[in-house]
Protein backbone atom coordinates (compact mmCIF):
# COMPACT_ATOMS: atom_id res chain seq x y z
CA UNK A 1 0.00 0.00 0.00
CA UNK A 2 2.76 2.37 0.75
CA UNK A 3 4.61 1.71 -2.17
CA UNK A 4 1.53 2.35 -4.82
CA UNK A 5 0.76 5.36 -2.82
CA UNK A 6 4.23 6.98 -3.16
CA UNK A 7 4.44 6.24 -7.08
CA UNK A 8 0.92 8.06 -6.94
CA UNK A 9 2.17 10.95 -4.96
CA UNK A 10 5.00 11.18 -7.40
CA UNK A 11 3.39 10.86 -10.37
CA UNK A 12 0.67 13.47 -9.11
CA UNK A 13 3.18 16.04 -7.89
CA UNK A 14 4.26 16.36 -11.97
CA UNK A 15 0.97 16.63 -13.85
CA UNK A 16 -1.40 18.33 -10.84
CA UNK A 17 -0.08 21.63 -9.84
CA UNK A 18 -1.99 23.21 -6.67
CA UNK A 19 -4.78 25.47 -8.18
CA UNK A 20 -5.15 29.18 -7.22
CA UNK A 21 -7.01 30.19 -4.32
CA UNK A 22 -10.23 31.17 -4.82
CA UNK A 23 -11.21 33.77 -1.70
CA UNK A 24 -14.75 33.37 -1.53
CA UNK A 25 -14.49 29.35 -1.62
CA UNK A 26 -12.94 26.78 0.97
CA UNK A 27 -12.68 23.19 0.76
CA UNK A 28 -11.88 21.14 3.54
CA UNK A 29 -11.28 17.51 3.74
CA UNK A 30 -12.83 14.78 5.69
CA UNK A 31 -12.26 10.98 6.18
CA UNK A 32 -15.20 10.04 7.54
CA UNK A 33 -19.02 11.66 6.24
CA UNK A 34 -21.16 12.32 9.40
CA UNK A 35 -24.09 10.17 9.36
CA UNK A 36 -26.80 13.28 10.00
CA UNK A 37 -25.84 16.40 10.84
CA UNK A 38 -27.52 16.83 14.21
CA UNK A 39 -24.36 17.28 16.86
CA UNK A 40 -26.99 16.73 19.62
CA UNK A 41 -28.70 13.27 18.11
CA UNK A 42 -25.19 11.14 17.64
CA UNK A 43 -22.19 9.77 19.01
CA UNK A 44 -20.01 10.38 15.80
CA UNK A 45 -17.20 13.03 15.99
CA UNK A 46 -17.31 13.55 12.45
CA UNK A 47 -20.55 15.52 12.92
CA UNK A 48 -19.23 18.01 14.84
CA UNK A 49 -16.26 18.35 12.53
CA UNK A 50 -18.79 20.03 10.32
CA UNK A 51 -21.00 21.56 12.69
CA UNK A 52 -19.20 22.50 15.05
CA UNK A 53 -18.77 26.46 15.67
CA UNK A 54 -19.47 26.82 11.98
CA UNK A 55 -23.50 25.65 12.41
CA UNK A 56 -24.24 25.16 15.37
CA UNK A 57 -23.31 27.13 18.75
CA UNK A 58 -23.54 26.13 22.32
CA UNK A 59 -24.02 28.65 26.05
CA UNK A 60 -20.01 28.44 26.29
CA UNK A 61 -17.32 27.58 23.53
CA UNK A 62 -14.44 25.51 23.41
CA UNK A 63 -10.88 27.18 21.65
CA UNK A 64 -7.93 25.41 20.36
CA UNK A 65 -6.52 25.95 23.67
CA UNK A 66 -9.55 23.57 25.34
CA UNK A 67 -10.51 26.58 27.40
CA UNK A 68 -13.80 27.41 27.83
CA UNK A 69 -14.99 31.00 26.66
CA UNK A 70 -17.94 32.90 25.51
CA UNK A 71 -20.60 31.35 23.18
CA UNK A 72 -24.39 32.32 23.14
CA UNK A 73 -23.94 33.38 26.53
CA UNK A 74 -21.84 36.39 26.46
CA UNK A 75 -20.97 35.82 30.67
CA UNK A 76 -22.05 33.73 33.59
CA UNK A 77 -21.91 33.49 37.29
CA UNK A 78 -21.62 30.74 39.64
CA UNK A 79 -22.96 30.57 43.20
CA UNK A 80 -20.43 29.23 45.67
CA UNK A 81 -21.69 26.20 46.50
CA UNK A 82 -21.40 25.35 42.74
CA UNK A 83 -25.12 24.74 42.67
CA UNK A 84 -26.63 27.79 40.26
CA UNK A 85 -25.18 29.20 37.03
CA UNK A 86 -26.63 31.84 35.87
CA UNK A 87 -25.89 32.90 32.06
CA UNK A 88 -26.58 35.85 30.12
CA UNK A 89 -27.44 35.66 26.99
CA UNK A 90 -26.22 37.48 23.68
CA UNK A 91 -28.78 40.09 22.48
CA UNK A 92 -30.61 40.01 18.74
CA UNK A 93 -29.81 36.71 18.07
CA UNK A 94 -31.20 34.50 15.59
CA UNK A 95 -31.50 31.28 13.84
CA UNK A 96 -30.54 30.83 10.27
CA UNK A 97 -34.38 30.46 9.66
CA UNK A 98 -35.54 33.68 11.25
CA UNK A 99 -36.50 32.39 14.28
CA UNK A 100 -35.54 34.63 17.31
CA UNK A 101 -32.76 32.61 20.24
CA UNK A 102 -33.60 33.54 23.48
CA UNK A 103 -34.09 32.13 26.64
CA UNK A 104 -36.79 29.71 26.53
CA UNK A 105 -34.32 27.88 23.42
CA UNK A 106 -31.45 26.81 25.96
CA UNK A 107 -34.32 25.33 28.60
CA UNK A 108 -36.05 23.71 25.40
CA UNK A 109 -32.30 22.59 24.33
CA UNK A 110 -31.18 21.10 27.87
CA UNK A 111 -34.41 19.70 28.81
CA UNK A 112 -34.70 17.87 25.20
CA UNK A 113 -31.01 16.44 25.39
CA UNK A 114 -31.68 15.13 29.39
CA UNK A 115 -35.14 13.96 28.77
CA UNK A 116 -36.02 10.01 28.74
CA UNK A 117 -36.59 9.83 24.66
CA UNK A 118 -33.30 11.78 24.46
CA UNK A 119 -30.86 10.31 21.76
CA UNK A 120 -28.05 12.76 22.83
CA UNK A 121 -24.86 11.10 23.20
CA UNK A 122 -23.84 12.55 26.20
CA UNK A 123 -26.92 12.68 27.98
CA UNK A 124 -25.19 12.35 31.27
CA UNK A 125 -24.16 16.16 30.53
CA UNK A 126 -27.50 17.18 31.06
CA UNK A 127 -29.11 14.62 33.86
CA UNK A 128 -27.28 16.56 36.85
CA UNK A 129 -29.47 19.48 36.25
CA UNK A 130 -32.86 19.67 38.64
CA UNK A 131 -34.20 22.60 37.14
CA UNK A 132 -33.74 25.95 34.49
CA UNK A 133 -35.66 28.96 35.17
CA UNK A 134 -36.04 31.39 32.55
CA UNK A 135 -36.33 34.88 34.94
CA UNK A 136 -36.08 37.66 31.50
CA UNK A 137 -35.07 36.19 27.87
CA UNK A 138 -31.88 36.98 28.17
CA UNK A 139 -30.96 35.17 31.14
CA UNK A 140 -31.05 31.37 31.61
CA UNK A 141 -30.67 29.81 35.78
CA UNK A 142 -29.59 26.53 35.87
CA UNK A 143 -29.90 24.87 39.52
CA UNK A 144 -27.84 21.12 39.58
CA UNK A 145 -28.74 18.60 41.85
CA UNK A 146 -24.78 17.97 42.85
CA UNK A 147 -21.92 20.37 41.84
CA UNK A 148 -20.18 18.72 38.16
CA UNK A 149 -16.86 20.31 37.96
CA UNK A 150 -16.94 20.13 34.24
CA UNK A 151 -20.17 21.81 33.81
CA UNK A 152 -19.11 24.93 31.75
CA UNK A 153 -16.64 22.56 29.60
CA UNK A 154 -19.41 20.49 28.62
CA UNK A 155 -21.72 23.34 28.09
CA UNK A 156 -19.46 24.41 25.27
CA UNK A 157 -19.75 20.39 23.65
CA UNK A 158 -21.54 19.97 20.72
CA UNK A 159 -23.81 17.87 22.67
CA UNK A 160 -25.10 20.85 23.86
CA UNK A 161 -25.72 22.88 20.68
CA UNK A 162 -28.55 25.30 21.25
CA UNK A 163 -31.08 24.56 19.10
CA UNK A 164 -34.74 25.66 18.44
CA UNK A 165 -37.85 23.95 18.83
CA UNK A 166 -39.27 24.86 15.41
CA UNK A 167 -36.43 23.25 13.61
CA UNK A 168 -35.07 20.50 15.91
CA UNK A 169 -36.58 17.50 14.80
CA UNK A 170 -35.33 18.17 11.27
CA UNK A 171 -31.77 18.97 11.85
CA UNK A 172 -30.26 15.72 10.92
CA UNK A 173 -31.21 16.57 7.20
CA UNK A 174 -31.61 20.28 7.16
CA UNK A 175 -29.66 21.97 10.10
CA UNK A 176 -30.38 25.35 11.44
CA UNK A 177 -28.04 26.81 13.96
CA UNK A 178 -27.23 30.32 14.99
CA UNK A 179 -23.50 29.82 13.44
CA UNK A 180 -21.81 32.15 11.09
CA UNK A 181 -22.48 29.67 8.23
CA UNK A 182 -26.02 28.05 7.13
CA UNK A 183 -26.79 24.74 5.65
CA UNK A 184 -26.68 25.25 1.73
CA UNK A 185 -26.82 21.24 0.52
CA UNK A 186 -25.74 17.90 1.06
CA UNK A 187 -24.72 15.53 -1.29
CA UNK A 188 -24.44 11.64 0.84
CA UNK A 189 -20.98 10.12 -0.07
CA UNK A 190 -19.53 12.87 -1.44
CA UNK A 191 -19.73 16.77 0.76
CA UNK A 192 -21.40 18.97 3.00
CA UNK A 193 -22.26 22.62 1.43
CA UNK A 194 -22.41 25.93 4.02
CA UNK A 195 -22.55 29.39 2.95
CA UNK A 196 -22.16 32.55 4.89
CA UNK A 197 -24.57 33.13 7.27
CA UNK A 198 -25.08 37.42 6.38
CA UNK A 199 -27.27 37.65 9.86
CA UNK A 200 -24.79 36.61 12.66
CA UNK A 201 -23.48 39.13 14.95
CA UNK A 202 -19.66 38.95 13.88
CA UNK A 203 -19.04 39.97 10.34
CA UNK A 204 -15.32 38.45 10.03
CA UNK A 205 -16.73 35.53 11.65
CA UNK A 206 -17.35 34.03 8.35
CA UNK A 207 -14.39 34.44 5.65
CA UNK A 208 -15.79 32.49 3.06
CA UNK A 209 -19.02 32.87 1.02
CA UNK A 210 -19.04 28.95 0.64
CA UNK A 211 -17.59 25.97 2.78
CA UNK A 212 -17.52 22.58 1.55
CA UNK A 213 -16.67 19.84 3.24
CA UNK A 214 -15.41 16.88 0.91
CA UNK A 215 -15.49 13.18 2.31
CA UNK A 216 -12.83 10.93 1.13
CA UNK A 217 -11.57 7.81 3.48
CA UNK A 218 -8.98 6.36 0.97
CA UNK A 219 -5.42 7.88 1.54
CA UNK A 220 -4.30 7.77 -1.71
CA UNK A 221 -7.28 9.80 -3.15
CA UNK A 222 -6.51 11.98 -0.30
CA UNK A 223 -3.10 12.79 -1.38
CA UNK A 224 -4.36 12.95 -5.04
CA UNK A 225 -6.91 15.97 -4.15
CA UNK A 226 -4.64 17.78 -2.65
CA UNK A 227 -2.37 17.74 -4.85
CA UNK A 228 -4.78 18.34 -7.31
CA UNK A 229 -5.79 21.81 -5.34
CA UNK A 230 -9.26 20.08 -5.60
CA UNK A 231 -9.34 20.25 -1.48
CA UNK A 232 -7.57 23.12 0.34
CA UNK A 233 -7.05 21.47 3.26
CA UNK A 234 -7.09 18.10 5.10
CA UNK A 235 -7.08 18.72 8.74
CA UNK A 236 -7.20 15.28 10.05
CA UNK A 237 -5.15 12.90 7.27
CA UNK A 238 -5.34 9.73 6.82
CA UNK A 239 -1.95 9.05 4.77
CA UNK A 240 0.94 9.62 7.95
CA UNK A 241 2.91 7.96 4.92
CA UNK A 242 2.60 11.05 2.73
CA UNK A 243 3.97 13.97 5.33
CA UNK A 244 7.03 13.62 4.22
CA UNK A 245 6.19 14.40 0.47
CA UNK A 246 4.09 17.63 1.42
CA UNK A 247 6.68 18.82 4.47
CA UNK A 248 9.35 18.81 0.98
CA UNK A 249 6.92 20.77 -1.02
CA UNK A 250 6.57 24.07 -0.41
CA UNK A 251 2.96 24.31 -1.60
CA UNK A 252 1.83 22.72 1.55
CA UNK A 253 2.07 23.40 5.25
CA UNK A 254 1.79 19.89 7.59
CA UNK A 255 -0.23 19.92 10.30
CA UNK A 256 1.02 17.59 13.69
CA UNK A 257 -0.46 18.30 16.57
CA UNK A 258 -2.09 16.28 19.85
CA UNK A 259 -5.78 14.94 19.76
CA UNK A 260 -8.26 13.57 22.47
CA UNK A 261 -7.90 10.30 20.76
CA UNK A 262 -7.51 7.53 22.57
CA UNK A 263 -6.89 4.91 20.42
CA UNK A 264 -8.18 1.59 22.37
CA UNK A 265 -9.38 -1.91 21.51
CA UNK A 266 -12.18 -2.81 23.19
CA UNK A 267 -13.62 -5.86 24.12
CA UNK A 268 -16.86 -7.07 25.14
CA UNK A 269 -16.89 -7.62 27.92
CA UNK A 270 -20.91 -9.12 28.21
CA UNK A 271 -19.09 -11.86 26.29
CA UNK A 272 -16.40 -14.88 27.78
CA UNK A 273 -13.64 -14.92 27.68
CA UNK A 274 -13.32 -10.69 27.83
CA UNK A 275 -15.15 -11.15 31.04
CA UNK A 276 -11.92 -12.31 32.59
CA UNK A 277 -9.45 -9.40 33.82
CA UNK A 278 -6.23 -12.28 32.99
CA UNK A 279 -7.31 -12.55 29.26
CA UNK A 280 -7.99 -9.01 29.00
CA UNK A 281 -4.33 -8.24 30.63
CA UNK A 282 -2.94 -11.34 28.07
CA UNK A 283 -4.70 -9.41 25.37
CA UNK A 284 -2.48 -6.53 26.37
CA UNK A 285 1.03 -8.02 27.09
CA UNK A 286 0.39 -9.86 23.35
CA UNK A 287 0.36 -5.91 21.80
CA UNK A 288 3.46 -3.82 20.54
CA UNK A 289 2.13 -0.94 21.17
CA UNK A 290 5.40 1.19 19.46
CA UNK A 291 5.95 -1.18 16.77
CA UNK A 292 1.86 -0.84 16.12
CA UNK A 293 2.14 3.10 16.04
CA UNK A 294 5.81 2.76 13.55
CA UNK A 295 3.82 0.33 11.40
CA UNK A 296 0.28 1.29 10.91
CA UNK A 297 1.02 5.28 11.94
CA UNK A 298 4.71 6.11 10.33
CA UNK A 299 5.32 6.90 14.14
CA UNK A 300 2.65 9.30 14.51
CA UNK A 301 0.89 8.55 18.08
CA UNK A 302 2.45 7.93 21.70
CA UNK A 303 1.99 4.75 23.53
CA UNK A 304 -0.87 5.12 26.53
CA UNK A 305 -1.97 2.81 29.19
CA UNK A 306 -4.84 4.01 30.01
CA UNK A 307 -7.52 6.19 28.54
CA UNK A 308 -6.47 9.57 29.44
CA UNK A 309 -4.33 12.21 26.71
CA UNK A 310 -0.77 12.15 27.47
CA UNK A 311 -0.55 15.90 27.39
CA UNK A 312 -3.13 16.70 30.19
CA UNK A 313 -1.76 17.36 33.50
CA UNK A 314 -2.80 14.52 35.57
CA UNK A 315 -1.89 11.70 33.01
CA UNK A 316 -0.14 9.40 34.89
CA UNK A 317 2.31 7.25 32.52
CA UNK A 318 1.01 3.72 32.62
CA UNK A 319 2.32 2.63 28.79
CA UNK A 320 4.55 -0.02 30.42
CA UNK A 321 1.88 -0.89 33.30
CA UNK A 322 1.14 -4.16 30.95
CA UNK A 323 4.29 -4.09 29.44
CA UNK A 324 4.75 -6.43 25.92
CA UNK A 325 5.38 -9.64 26.74
CA UNK A 326 3.88 -12.65 24.49
CA UNK A 327 5.64 -15.46 26.99
CA UNK A 328 3.52 -13.69 29.85
CA UNK A 329 0.63 -13.18 27.64
CA UNK A 330 0.50 -16.78 26.97
CA UNK A 331 1.16 -17.82 30.91
CA UNK A 332 -2.11 -16.05 31.35
CA UNK A 333 -4.11 -17.86 29.23
CA UNK A 334 -2.97 -20.97 30.30
CA UNK A 335 -4.20 -20.04 33.86
CA UNK A 336 -7.89 -18.56 32.01
CA UNK A 337 -8.16 -22.51 31.10
CA UNK A 338 -7.28 -21.09 27.51
CA UNK A 339 -3.71 -22.81 26.71
CA UNK A 340 -4.68 -23.28 23.26
CA UNK A 341 -5.78 -19.65 22.96
CA UNK A 342 -9.28 -19.11 21.07
CA UNK A 343 -10.61 -17.26 18.32
CA UNK A 344 -12.71 -13.76 18.23
CA UNK A 345 -13.34 -11.27 15.75
CA UNK A 346 -12.20 -7.79 15.25
CA UNK A 347 -14.71 -5.34 13.87
CA UNK A 348 -12.84 -2.41 12.30
CA UNK A 349 -14.12 0.89 11.11
CA UNK A 350 -12.79 2.70 8.00
CA UNK A 351 -10.23 5.28 9.35
CA UNK A 352 -6.48 3.55 8.65
CA UNK A 353 -5.60 3.62 12.56
CA UNK A 354 -8.45 0.82 12.54
CA UNK A 355 -7.82 -0.59 9.12
CA UNK A 356 -4.24 -0.78 9.12
CA UNK A 357 -3.70 -1.38 12.91
CA UNK A 358 -6.21 -3.84 12.92
CA UNK A 359 -3.27 -6.43 10.63
CA UNK A 360 -0.94 -5.64 12.46
CA UNK A 361 -3.00 -6.73 15.84
CA UNK A 362 -4.04 -9.78 14.04
CA UNK A 363 -0.47 -10.88 13.67
CA UNK A 364 0.26 -10.33 17.59
CA UNK A 365 -2.02 -11.68 18.59
CA UNK A 366 -1.47 -15.17 16.68
CA UNK A 367 2.19 -15.09 18.13
CA UNK A 368 -0.20 -15.67 21.65
CA UNK A 369 -2.41 -18.05 20.34
CA UNK A 370 -5.48 -15.54 19.87
CA UNK A 371 -6.84 -16.52 16.40
CA UNK A 372 -8.80 -12.78 14.91
CA UNK A 373 -10.87 -12.65 12.21
CA UNK A 374 -10.78 -9.25 10.74
CA UNK A 375 -14.29 -7.64 10.10
CA UNK A 376 -14.35 -4.53 7.86
CA UNK A 377 -17.11 -2.35 8.71
CA UNK A 378 -18.23 0.97 7.68
CA UNK A 379 -18.89 3.84 9.93
CA UNK A 380 -22.90 3.28 10.03
CA UNK A 381 -22.26 -0.16 10.21
CA UNK A 382 -20.06 -0.01 13.36
CA UNK A 383 -22.42 2.41 15.13
CA UNK A 384 -25.29 0.21 14.88
CA UNK A 385 -24.12 -2.84 15.42
CA UNK A 386 -20.93 -2.52 18.22
CA UNK A 387 -21.80 0.78 19.61
CA UNK A 388 -25.53 0.59 19.90
CA UNK A 389 -26.25 -3.30 19.35
CA UNK A 390 -23.37 -4.90 21.37
CA UNK A 391 -22.71 -6.99 18.66
CA UNK A 392 -19.04 -7.47 18.56
CA UNK A 393 -15.85 -9.23 19.97
CA UNK A 394 -13.47 -7.17 19.56
CA UNK A 395 -13.00 -3.25 17.83
CA UNK A 396 -10.80 -0.61 17.34
CA UNK A 397 -11.75 2.85 17.93
CA UNK A 398 -10.18 6.00 19.00
CA UNK A 399 -12.44 7.88 21.49
CA UNK A 400 -11.63 11.59 20.50
CA UNK A 401 -14.23 13.44 22.70
CA UNK A 402 -11.95 15.22 25.38
CA UNK A 403 -12.05 14.12 29.06
CA UNK A 404 -14.30 10.98 28.85
CA UNK A 405 -12.52 8.26 31.45
CA UNK A 406 -16.51 8.40 32.31
CA UNK A 407 -17.59 6.45 29.62
CA UNK A 408 -16.42 3.29 31.40
CA UNK A 409 -18.50 3.74 34.36
CA UNK A 410 -21.72 3.62 32.27
CA UNK A 411 -21.78 0.25 32.35
CA UNK A 412 -25.00 -2.46 30.40
CA UNK A 413 -26.14 1.10 29.06
CA UNK A 414 -22.19 1.30 27.09
CA UNK A 415 -20.94 -0.89 24.40
CA UNK A 416 -18.47 -1.61 26.61
CA UNK A 417 -20.26 -3.87 28.96
CA UNK A 418 -17.57 -2.58 31.52
CA UNK A 419 -18.76 -3.24 35.50
CA UNK A 420 -16.04 -2.11 38.16
CA UNK A 421 -17.72 -0.69 41.61
CA UNK A 422 -14.72 1.06 43.03
CA UNK A 423 -14.03 3.18 39.42
CA UNK A 424 -17.63 3.92 39.46
CA UNK A 425 -17.00 5.17 42.87
CA UNK A 426 -13.92 7.43 41.66
CA UNK A 427 -16.28 9.12 39.10
CA UNK A 428 -19.15 9.48 41.05
CA UNK A 429 -16.68 11.78 43.45
CA UNK A 430 -14.70 12.91 40.58
CA UNK A 431 -18.37 14.76 39.10
CA UNK A 432 -19.32 16.40 42.61
CA UNK A 433 -16.04 17.72 42.54
CA UNK A 434 -14.84 21.12 41.49
CA UNK A 435 -11.61 22.07 42.57
CA UNK A 436 -8.86 21.59 39.96
CA UNK A 437 -5.35 19.51 41.94
CA UNK A 438 -8.65 17.55 43.78
CA UNK A 439 -9.75 16.34 39.94
CA UNK A 440 -6.51 15.45 39.15
CA UNK A 441 -5.85 13.12 41.50
CA UNK A 442 -9.35 11.51 41.14
CA UNK A 443 -8.26 11.23 37.47
CA UNK A 444 -4.87 9.70 38.53
CA UNK A 445 -6.64 7.06 40.61
CA UNK A 446 -8.96 6.55 37.94
CA UNK A 447 -6.96 6.13 35.35
CA UNK A 448 -4.76 3.57 37.63
CA UNK A 449 -7.79 1.60 38.24
CA UNK A 450 -8.70 1.10 34.54
CA UNK A 451 -5.13 -0.05 34.00
CA UNK A 452 -4.77 -2.44 36.86
CA UNK A 453 -8.00 -3.93 35.79
CA UNK A 454 -6.99 -3.80 31.50
CA UNK A 455 -10.62 -2.54 31.08
CA UNK A 456 -9.59 -2.15 27.11
CA UNK A 457 -6.49 -2.91 25.27
CA UNK A 458 -4.81 0.26 25.36
CA UNK A 459 -2.80 1.43 22.31
CA UNK A 460 -2.04 5.12 21.56
CA UNK A 461 -3.16 8.56 21.74
CA UNK A 462 -4.05 10.06 17.90
CA UNK A 463 -1.74 12.38 16.63
CA UNK A 464 -3.15 15.04 14.54
CA UNK A 465 -1.67 14.93 11.07
CA UNK A 466 -2.79 16.72 8.49
CA UNK A 467 -1.57 18.85 5.35
CA UNK A 468 -3.05 22.44 4.26
CA UNK A 469 -2.54 25.03 1.60
CA UNK A 470 0.55 26.91 2.99
CA UNK A 471 -1.63 30.35 2.44
CA UNK A 472 -4.40 28.88 4.79
CA UNK A 473 -3.87 30.52 8.19
CA UNK A 474 -6.22 30.04 11.24
CA UNK A 475 -6.48 26.48 11.05
CA UNK A 476 -6.30 24.18 14.86
CA UNK A 477 -2.75 22.82 15.53
CA UNK A 478 -4.12 21.01 18.17
CA UNK A 479 -7.95 19.07 18.35
CA UNK A 480 -8.85 19.12 22.15
CA UNK A 481 -12.47 18.88 20.75
CA UNK A 482 -13.62 17.33 17.44
CA UNK A 483 -13.90 20.56 15.38
CA UNK A 484 -13.55 21.97 12.02
CA UNK A 485 -13.60 25.52 13.34
CA UNK A 486 -13.69 28.14 10.56
CA UNK A 487 -14.53 31.43 12.69
CA UNK A 488 -10.72 32.44 12.78
CA UNK A 489 -9.58 30.80 8.91
CA UNK A 490 -9.22 32.97 6.04
CA UNK A 491 -6.88 32.90 2.77
CA UNK A 492 -3.29 35.01 3.48
CA UNK A 493 -0.19 35.43 1.53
Amino acid sequence: MATRLTALVSALAIVLPATAVADDRLVIGMTLEPPHLDPTAGAAGAIDEVVYANLFESLTRIDESGTVVPGLAQSWSVSDDGLTYTFLLREGVQFHDGTTFDAEDVRFSLERAAAEDSTNAQKGFFTPIASIETPVPDSVVVQLEHPVGLFLFNMGSGDAAIVAPESADTNTTHPIGTGPYRFASRAEGDHVRLTRYEGYRDPEAAAFDEVVFRFISDPAAQVAALLAGDVDAFPNMAAPEALARFEADDRFAVIVGTTEGETIMAVNHRRPPFDDPRVRRALTHAIDRQALVDAAMFGYGTPIGSHFAPHHPAHLDLADHIPHDPERARALLAEAGLADGFEATLALPPPSYARRGGEIIQAQLAEVGVRVTLVPVEWAQWLEQVFRGFDYDMTIVSHTEPLDIGIYARGADYYFGYENDPFNAVMAELDATAEPAARNTLYAEAQRLLAEDAAAVFLFQLAKTGVRDRRLDGLWLNSPIQANDLTGVRWGE
